[in-house]
């Protein structure tokens, strides 16, 4: 009753007695069709589409669960970020969701993850609306033969039906909304929110789950091309400057946001990408620009001129977190195939808002993994309190939602090929420097563009560098198209104390974060961390800076 006879639970087979239309591998010009005619978004100038999310601007990370069975119990990282959800209230869910589909219209893409073929997981996601089809179409490997599509067997279904909310008391949930992954059934529902990353978190969990670690490391990156042939990747999280950075005229683009790395080198897991534009400017993102100003790309929560149906960028009534789909195609010259060799540099994000970190540092091994373990993802509140207040966060490995083993596990495995292929690691920082976010400047894309230049063009190979005396990284004092002034920020702060008082506070967040992992972690990382002195260890700190307790 409850597996098909391939022993998944794929909604589209099952329910399919009981729904109204199957449309089944539209065309994107078709799907734009099926968009306008049930007003779920609007034609902009030249021809994307733009919708809008409603309540839900951003991913929902406190209602994603998996259901803890026979499948999961041993295999799954069970966190606060991967909450479980038990066999019942899964099933009771289900069965509510089959009445809420009945004689409704859905739209089923069949499509595949991975353009490296012994990687490939074929993946069935089935949407409520045609704009998430169109997604799903954009997001992930086409398959356009047609004998393959009409013999398409799915490893794995996602479903997204935003219109069908949770009840918190009955299903066991936070909210109406809710991210719930079945193992054993290979199944993903997605419920009460519209936001269209949901679906990309989605893919990205299975592949954790389905995709060997060990055979290929699941990274997410992004990652570009030079005329030499070398790789750069740049790790992130959302708003740190990764699909910026990696969008680079000057080099081929791989891929956006999910990288896999094997014995051979790196392929990209995706078809298409997801773009922040809020702010965004021709000058200096041309290629994200242009592609949204094409037929085919989606434009979330964006705000147009009535009349002329012209983008503001600059407009974020909605949502600081305005974003564009679109497939690869759109950015000229990206390496379509989506594999490339080993990389050779590796730049770890992050926008700062307390002006602490430098645009960039070189990192050793250890504080490679220390770096990639308490991957730092600040939380700005502005637009929710007005305070221009800001938390720090830290996100394991880049990204802890579609995490399916243990962090530390992931980490072992990056350091591994790190060492083996000899990569250099960057630590760089988007955000402000010297002075924090309200007080000072962003670092200009400019700069973080010409610093990327002078590491993968060797530039800073014989570079004089000096050691930060509290994180312990090297800074470099000079950089080609760079003022020197701003590549420390001590250099660039008022007050040296306050600085100060600011960097040990953020170290400490550091230190209170990793140490969840310092019992997994080599004897060598240990030995660095206690190289960390804080102002709180040390009176004579405290005394030079003439602060008082």
């Amino acid at each position: 009753m409850f597996e098909d006879k391939n022993g998944i639970l794929d909604l589209e087979t099952i329910a399919q007695k009981n729904l109204g239309h199957i449309h089944r591998n539209l065309t994107t010009p078709m799907l734009y069709e099926e968009i306008i005619k049930n007003r779920e978004g609007l034609i902009s100038h030249l021809g994307p589409v733009v919708v809008r999310t409603g309540h839900h601007t951003e991913r929902s990370v406190d209602d994603r669960y998996i259901v803890r069975d026979a499948a999961s119990q041993e295999k799954v990282w069970w966190s606060g970020r991967n909450q479980e959800m038990s066999e019942e209230h899964f099933k009771s869910l289900f069965y509510r969701l089959l009445a809420y589909l009945q004689n409704k219209d859905v739209y089923v893409q069949d499509c595949l993850t991975g353009s490296d073929t012994d990687y490939q997981i074929p993946v069935r996601i089935v949407t409520e609306t045609a704009w998430h089809a169109l997604f799903a179409r954009n997001m992930f490997v086409q398959i356009h033969d047609q004998d393959l599509l009409s013999k398409f067997k799915p490893d794995f279904t996602i479903v997204q039906i935003p219109g069908f909310q949770a009840i918190p008391e009955l299903d066991g949930t936070h909210s109406s909304a809710f991210i719930i992954v079945n193992i054993a059934q290979k199944i993903v529902f997605i419920g009460g929110t519209s936001y269209a990353y949901e679906i990309k978190d989605a893919v990205f969990t299975v592949v954790n789950y389905l995709v060997s670690q060990e055979k290929a490391l699941s990274l997410r990156c992004a990652a570009n091309l030079g005329q030499s042939g070398d790789v750069a990747v740049f790790l992130g999280r959302s708003r740190s400057g990764k699909t910026t950075l990696a969008t680079d005229p000057t080099r081929r683009l791989i891929g956006d946001d999910h990288h896999g790395w094997n014995d051979k080198g790196m392929f990209n897991y995706e078809w298409g990408c997801y773009a922040k534009i809020y702010g965004l400017d021709k000058t200096y993102e041309p290629a994200i620009y242009e592609s949204t100003r094409m037929f085919g790309t989606i434009l979330e929560n964006v705000t147009l001129d009535n009349k002329s149906r012209r983008v503001d960028f600059l407009d974020n009534s909605l949502t600081d977190n305005t974003r564009a789909a679109y497939p690869i195609t759109h950015i000229p010259d990206s390496v379509r195939d989506g594999i490339c060799g080993h990389p050779k540099n590796i730049f770890m994000l992050t926008c700062d808002p307390f002006g602490v970190l430098p645009p960039l540092a070189r990192l050793t091994a250890e504080q490679t993994l220390f770096t990639f373990l308490s991957s730092y993802k600040p939380s700005l509140s502005e637009q929710e309190t007005q305070d221009r207040d800001a938390r720090v966060l830290h996100n394991a490995c880049f990204g802890t939602t579609p995490l399916v083993m243990k962090p530390h596990e992931y980490a072992k495995l990056f350091m591994d090929k790190i060492n083996k292929h000899k990569v250099d690691c960057w630590l760089m920082n988007t955000g402000w420097s010297g002075e924090p976010y309200g007080s000072g400047d962003r670092v200009k894309i400019a700069d973080s563009r010409a610093l990327v230049k002078a590491v993968v063009t060797g530039q800073l190979e014989n570079a004089e560098f000096e050691i930060d005396p509290i994180f312990q990284f090297e800074i470099p004092r000079s950089c080609p198209e760079v003022d020197q002034k701003m590549l420390n920020p001590r250099n660039v702060a008022r007050d040296e104390g306050e600085y100060e008082m600011r960097a040990n506070r953020l170290a400490s967040d550091f230190m209170n974060d990793f140490s969840q992992f310092e019992d997994s972690v080599p004897e060598s990382v240990r030995e660095m961390l206690s190289t960390i002195t804080l102002l709180e260890d040390s009176l004579d700190v405290l005394e030079q800076f003439k602060m008082t307790i």
